[in-house]
């Protein structure tokens, strides 16, 4: 296979005979995401029906919600599919400083009208009958950015001052309001999404280990202020304070366990009844597991391993180097998210309060990743389109 070059293909060539191109990959991208989507519609639906019942709602209405989202999220993805993704480059910029300024608002004091504080953070930002979580479009934003730059810089990798620095300088500028938040769990995600896009750039591995030993301290430092080093306590005991720090994952395992082989049924759920916190959100793999039992769980793991498979097999066939770092940044934000929420379902990491991707409750989250998917099916059509170009 001929290597990526840092040349954007030419005019893509639009195949209507599908919408989505030529070759396997976006129509099994596609595919992949749909089953995601409408499964997560489904068991939205079991694990939400008490608290819309507590909020003095119809039992359907955090469903209905999440499929507005998904309808506008689906409009994102035709979107951005369409979209040569040579033109992400050329956003980058003006992409990066829109969110930050829309991660300062959130913390900036005086603003609590429209970023109020919501369970001891403020993370949201309220515009008229519009809400949305900056947060979440850093994560795409540091991807754009991120591999538009280290296909400028890539020859400068072995300098970590002219190399390394100035992607620190950018990602420390987005992060820091997200820790004000404070959000320290998509904080890190976020800095580890844009890492791995400059490690597959050809990023120094020694650079990367000694900006870890100069951050460590900040890291424990970190962990180690207030409800944070609780959770960490509670992970590594989590029969040492089972009704504090430790409630939510002994109630995650209880609902895992409970499902057996083929779980207790669809609807038939007990964990959502008050006791295991967030189930149509941050414990939604839990709520799988003891409805589905382990094969509705395997069923979903094999899906994201899919999805992941995909996404990388586009990044190894993308037309460019841009296309590659586009496919391998998106592709890894998924992977990690998923991957993060269900290692907490299975209390294999301390709580992060990060969403199973398509299928936990959070608009946000669920319209930046279809448009996330809609820009890696671009890459996979460039790629595509640069295969029939070169026939």
């Amino acid at each position: 296979m001929t290597p990526p070059v840092d040349v954007a293909p030419a005019g893509p060539v639009w195949l209507p005979e599908t919408g989505l191109g030529k070759g396997w990959e976006p129509a099994a991208l596609m595919a992949v995401t749909l089953l995601l989507l409408s499964f997560g519609l489904v068991t939205l639906y079991s694990a939400s029906t008490f608290l819309a019942h507590q909020a003095g709602v119809v039992d359907y209405h955090f469903v209905l919600r999440q499929a507005q989202g998904g309808a506008l999220g689906l409009v994102a993805l035709v979107i951005c599919a369409r979209i040569p993704y040579g033109c992400w480059r050329h956003l980058a910029w003006p992409l990066v400083g829109l969110t930050w300024v829309l991660l300062v608002i959130v913390v900036l004091p005086g603003t609590e009208g429209i970023a109020p504080v919501t369970k001891g953070a403020r993370r949201w930002l309220y515009i008229g009958p519009v809400s949305m979580q900056p947060s979440e479009l850093a994560k795409i934003a540091v991807v754009i950015w991120t591999a538009t730059m280290a296909v400028k810089k890539r020859e400068l990798f072995r300098s970590l001052r002219r190399g390394l620095l100035p992607f620190l300088v950018i990602w420390g500028a987005l992060l820091l309001p997200i820790l004000l938040e404070p959000d320290f769990s998509t904080a890190c995600l976020v800095g580890l999404i844009g890492a791995l896009t400059v490690f597959a750039a050809g990023g120094r591995i020694g650079h990367f280990m000694f900006l870890g030993v100069l951050t460590l301290p900040v890291l424990l430092m970190q962990m180690g202020v207030g409800f944070r080093s609780d959770r960490i306590a509670a992970f590594l005991n989590p029969g040492a304070d089972p009704a504090g720090a430790g409630y939510q994952v002994r109630q995650s395992l209880i609902a895992v366990g409970s499902g057996g082989l083929t779980g207790v049924g669809f609807g038939e759920g007990r964990q959502k009844f008050g006791f295991l916190p967030e189930p149509h959100n941050d414990f939604i793999f839990a709520m799988i597991g003891e409805e589905w039992g382990l094969v509705g769980v395997v069923v979903v793991v094999c899906l994201y391993l899919a999805l992941i498979l995909i996404g990388f097999r586009i990044a190894r066939r993308a037309a460019d180097l841009f296309g590659q770092l586009l496919a391998i940044g998106i592709t890894s934000a998924i992977a990690l998210h998923a991957f993060l929420h269900m290692f907490v379902g299975l209390g294999l990491v301390p709580p992060t309060g990060l969403t199973l991707p398509l299928v936990s409750y959070g608009r946000s989250n669920l319209l930046v990743t279809l448009a996330s998917i809609g820009i890696l099916t671009a890459v996979a059509r460039g790629s595509l389109e640069g295969r029939v170009d070169r026939a």
